[in-house]
């Protein structure tokens, strides 16, 4: 009767300790899903940005600014004031 009774105890201290060996794994895996969900609303909210700029870039807007500013091009009818040096 004792051996049964050692055997016993000693199979609810081995399933206990199992068990806070697996909720501690269990609360490290939750927060690594959490840190997961996080990088995937980041990277939907990039590929958001990217899509809305990449509609940007397609519109005459753009290239119209694109022509000013980086190839200094102008309408025919347009004047460009150019500010002095001041020295």
């Amino acid at each position: 009767m004792r051996i049964v009774a050692v055997v016993v105890l000693a199979l609810v201290v081995v399933v206990n300790a199992n068990s806070m060996n697996l909720r501690a794994k269990s609360g490290t895996y939750q927060e690594r899903t959490d840190k997961l969900n996080a990088q995937i609303d980041e990277e939907k909210q990039r590929t958001k940005e990217i899509e809305d700029l990449k509609k940007y870039v397609n519109t005459k807007k753009y290239i119209e600014e694109v022509a000013k500013d980086k190839l200094g091009l102008v309408y025919d009818d347009e004047i460009i004031f150019k500010p002095e040096d001041s020295k």
